[in-house]
Parts: C-alpha cells; sequence; structure tokens
C-alpha cells in the first residue's frame, strides 16, 4: 500500500506543477512545441501518391483499404461468414474447445510455441477471458473517435463520408482478424504468467521464422516507437482534449489554467487503474464498456425513433452523397471517400496492429479463435456506433425536415469547423448541440459519456503503450513507472493544448503504425489461414 500510494505521489507532483505554469502561457508554447512536430509528420505519414488543387491520396489510407479488401476476399468474407461464430466465442459457447487436446495433423507446436510435452499447460496461458479481451480492445477503439471524429467527418466531407466510413469498418473487420489472430499466435508468456504481445512480437518472431530475423527487428522496433507516440496522442491526449472540451462547457470554464486541472484530475483517475495493469484494466473495461456503449447507443435510438419519418431521407442523403457531394471544399467524390476512410480508420484501427496487444492477453489455446472475437470490434465500432452518431447529427441539421435549409453549412471552415447559431463549434461540440436539441439536460449525459469514453480508451492505450514500452527498454519495474508517468503528463498536456494540434499529431501517430505492422500481415497471412482451419475444425468438433 505505501509503494502504491508512493507512486501516486510521484505522479501527481509534476502534474501540480505543470498546472501553475499553464497560467504562464504554457498551452500557447504546448501549440507552438506540437505543430512543427505534427506538421512534419502529417506531411511523412499522409504522403500524397496522387495531388491536386483540391485533393490528395495518401499512401497510407491506399494501403489500409487494399489490405483490408484483399483479406476480405482471401478469407472468404469472414466478416460475414464468421460473424455469428464470433458472437458464439465471446459468449462461452465453445470454452469447451480451449481444454488440451493434443492435434498431431497440425504438427509438433502450439499456438503458443510450446512443444507437444507441455500442451497440458497451453489452455492456461493468457490472463483474460474472450469478452475482457474484447471490452478492453473495443474501449481502445470506441472512444471519441465516435463522437468528435464523425462529426468531424460530416463537418469536413458531408454526409457521404458516413458512407464511406461504414465501408472501411466492415472491410477492416477482415484486417483485424488477421492482426489479432497473429497477436495470441507469437505472443510471449513470462515465468508469472504475465502475456506479451502485439505486432512487435509477431513481426519480428514471425519474420524470423520465414529467414527475415533482421528486417522483422528493425520492423518491431519501428512499430513499437510508433505505438509509443500513438499511445500520447490518439489513444490519450486527443481523449483528454475532447473530454476537457465538454467539461468546461457545461462548467461554464473558459480559463486555459481549468483545461490543466481537468487534465490533472482525469491523469490521477488514469493513473490508479493503469497501475494495475491488465487484469485491472480487464475488470475496469469489462463494466465500463457494455454500460457506456449502452447507454450511448440508447440515446442515439431514443432520437432517430422520435425523428424516424427522416431516417429515410438522412440514409437517402448519405448515399447521395457518397457518390456525389455538395460539401465545400471537400474535393469532390474522392476527397468524401478519403474523409470517411480516414475517421473511419482512426476510430477502429484496423490495419495500426493495436488491438492486437490486447487480444494476445486472452486464455485461448486456438489463436484464431481470438482473431474471430476481433472481428466484431470494426461492427461494433464503425457499422453500428459511428452510423449512428452520424445519422444523428445529419437529422439534426434538417432543423426539422428535409427540405433543404440546414442549421450549419456542410464542409464548414474547412478544419472540421462549423457555425451553429454563430457559435463555432467542433468535434464533441456538434455532437452536443444534435443531442441538446432532442433531449433535455442532454449536455450533461453527453458529457459523461465523452469522459467515460476518453478514460476507457486512454486505460487501454496505456496498456498498448507499456507493452511496447518493455519491448523496446525491458520489462522492469523501473522501466513501468516512467511510462506511466509520461503517459499521466500526456494526459494533461492534451486538456491544457487545442484541438488541431493534437488531433494533427495523434492522427499521424495512429497511421504511422500501419507501415510496419502490414509488414507483418502480409508476411503471415498463410499462419492465420491455417489456424483458422484448425479452429473450425475443432468446433465442428462440438456440434
Amino acid at each position: 500500500m505505501k509503494k502504491y500510494l508512493l507512486s501516486l505521489f510521484t505522479l501527481i507532483l509534476p502534474l501540480l506543477t505543470f498546472a501553475q505554469e499553464v497560467e504562464k502561457g504554457l498551452d500557447q508554447k504546448i501549440d507552438e512545441a506540437f505543430k512543427p512536430i505534427s506538421d512534419f509528420f502529417s506531411g511523412m505519414i499522409f504522403f500524397p501518391i496522387y495531388k491536386s488543387e483540391s485533393i490528395e491520396i495518401p499512401f497510407v489510407l491506399l494501403l489500409l483499404v487494399a489490405s483490408a479488401a484483399f483479406f476480405t476476399v482471401y478469407f472468404k468474407f469472414p466478416n460475414i461468414f464468421h460473424f455469428k461464430t464470433a458472437i458464439d466465442v465471446v459468449r462461452g459457447k465453445y470454452d469447451e474447445v480451449d481444454h488440451p487436446v493434443v492435434e498431431p495433423a497440425y504438427g509438433d507446436s502450439t499456438p503458443g510455441g510450446d512443444s507437444i510435452e507441455t500442451i497440458r499447460d497451453e489452455s492456461e496461458e493468457g490472463e483474460v477471458s474472450h469478452f475482457q479481451a474484447l471490452a478492453t480492445a473495443v474501449s481502445g477503439t470506441v472512444g471519441n473517435g465516435n463522437i468528435a471524429g464523425v462529426a468531424l467527418a460530416i463537418a469536413l466531407g458531408g454526409p457521404g463520408a458516413t458512407f464511406w466510413m461504414v465501408v472501411c469498418g466492415f472491410l477492416g473487420m477482415s484486417t483485424k482478424f488477421v492482426e489479432c489472430t497473429l497477436g495470441v499466435q507469437y505472443r510471449d508468456v513470462g515465468e508469472d504468467g504475465t502475456v506479451y504481445g502485439g505486432p512487435m512480437y509477431y513481426i519480428s518472431k514471425g519474420l524470423k521464422e520465414r529467414g527475415f530475423g533482421m528486417l522483422g527487428k528493425i520492423a518491431a522496433i519501428i512499430f513499437a516507437i510508433f505505438c509509443i507516440g500513438g499511445s500520447f496522442g490518439g489513444g490519450n491526449a486527443a481523449q483528454s482534449n475532447q473530454a476537457t472540451v465538454v467539461l468546461k462547457e457545461l462548467l461554464g470554464l473558459e480559463s486555459t489554467a481549468a483545461g490543466a486541472w481537468i487534465g490533472i484530475i482525469l491523469a490521477i483517475l488514469v493513473g490508479v487503474i493503469i497501475i494495475g495493469g491488465i487484469k485491472r484494466i480487464a475488470s475496469v473495461t469489462e463494466k465500463v464498456v457494455p454500460f457506456m456503449a449502452v447507454l450511448y447507443v440508447l440515446a442515439c435510438l431514443y432520437i432517430l425513433g422520435v425523428n424516424f419519418s427522416l431516417i429515410g431521407d438522412a440514409f437517402s442523403l448519405i448515399f447521395r452523397e457518397a457518390f456525389n457531394p455538395t460539401a465545400i471544399g471537400v474535393g469532390g467524390f474522392i476527397g468524401v471517400l478519403l474523409v470517411g476512410f480516414k475517421r473511419a480508420a482512426f476510430s477502429n484501427e484496423a490495419g495500426a496492429g493495436s488491438a492486437s496487444i490486447a487480444h494476445s492477453a486472452v486464455k485461448t489455446k486456438y489463436s484464431a479463435s481470438e482473431g474471430l472475437v476481433a472481428l466484431l470490434e470494426p461492427f461494433i465500432d464503425t457499422v453500428v456506433i459511428c452510423t449512428m452518431t452520424a445519422l444523428v447529427i445529419i437529422i439534426f441539421n434538417f432543423g426539422g425536415d428535409a427540405s433543404g435549409a440546414t442549421i450549419f453549412q456542410y464542409g464548414g471552415d474547412g478544419s472540421g469547423g462549423v457555425f451553429i447559431e454563430g457559435a463555432r463549434l467542433e468535434g464533441a461540440g456538434i455532437t452536443s448541440a444534435a443531442f441538446a436539441e432532442y433531449i433535455p439536460y442532454s449536455n450533461i449525459f453527453l458529457t459523461v459519456a465523452v469522459v467515460l469514453f476518453a478514460v476507457s480508451t486512454m486505460i487501454s492505450w496505456s496498456y498498448y503503450g507499456l507493452q511496447s514500452w518493455k519491448f523496446l527498454f525491458g520489462r522492469g519495474k523501473t522501466a513501468d513507472i516512467v511510462y506511466k508517468l509520461l503517459f499521466c503528463l500526456f494526459v494533461v498536456i492534451g486538456a491544457a493544448a487545442s484541438m488541431k494540434s493534437i488531433w494533427d499529431f495523434s492522427d499521424a501517430m495512429i497511421f504511422a503504425m500501419v507501415f510496419p505492422n502490414m509488414v507483418g500481415l502480409y508476411f503471415l497471412f498463410p499462419v492465420v489461414k491455417k489456424q483458422l482451419a484448425r479452429y473450425t475444425d475443432a468446433i465442428k468438433g462440438t456440434k
């Protein structure tokens, strides 16, 4: 207990000093520091393979979408034909399959790399259940990308961006299946039973098996560096930034110091949770994630129910604008497609490899079982929750009917902001305005939702970043506390900085992870096919 309190005090002390400095203009210094960094990384990561006056086509987006389409076709549409199986695995229908069974037909080793002689212990590997792993991973993807990110996509690209978000989410289910199967397949298990997994391990170990050890080692290190950056950015600062925006609005606070103090409170809350490791994270997220997701979906369903007659018009507008956009400055068809793909990829992170870190901690003997569970993530995150948010915003913008008059102009000011009743709103503020139109005291509800989304995302991403940190710097306690202190500091930095500087940096770091991760996926997807056949054969024996 004393050790725990000492760690907490060590965490709080630098944050209090930071808050005092904010009054001296440190928030502006943060923005000034982040701008050149975010501009540099954005320019590098989103390097366009085609560029005109109105649009740019970044190679990373083309890589993501093309890879997702390839995996969807290669694995014969697992996002459709294995969807029911995935649900059955989560609800425990095939738990008995994970009992140790020797299957010589599939070689002399098991998914974790153990020899047949030690297969008796194989089902004991792992720290969390299928549901807990899914809840932890979903909490890392279902965040403010679903509230602020969707609003940003619609503000920039118009209603048509929704269609391409859903398409990207649907294809991303296959990518998520591949990377999370590999996460379990190549995980490491420490002497104390702690699981270490994710792209760092399947890239390095998998490529070494194929005679590309040096390439695998370099790609794994690059991934780990970018994942740490992603944990500080999209998984942390961007989340605390949006939570602070809605909290300041609810409480009527305007000073920059208020943002820093909110960040400190969030940092302490997150710090208390992440000190406990994956088991505590999983125990929190398995309760928080279903609660907040159900609450948010119910609110969306209520608004859609009240405006049931406008749902058809909203879908009609989405399909029409997807192929013939009218949003100002979006850059036509390709522009709206890119806006939708970019926001969907940021929201569900399929292809970034981050979720495989959480899924690798599952208690299972079959790596493909968790891969199937993982494909539910983009469906929940993008196909369901993002679509509902989009419909609410679009119907709100109808202003009561679909005659053509709108409350705000799609395309806005070109940076994600729109003007509603003379006030400039962006991100979660747009969604908040939509909710306020239909639900009394919705500002309180949405504030709670945004904060819960933010906290759950931050605690999951702290685990992702810590695993990458350990891969680079070792698994000692000193490395742990250094990372966690830095992580909590970025909670405060995100709360004090502006939205644009934080989100530009966050986008760049999340998408940077795609490049080294795809190296692993393209070398190792045949392994996934073999493990899928192994698992489907096993569950057939239970029927």
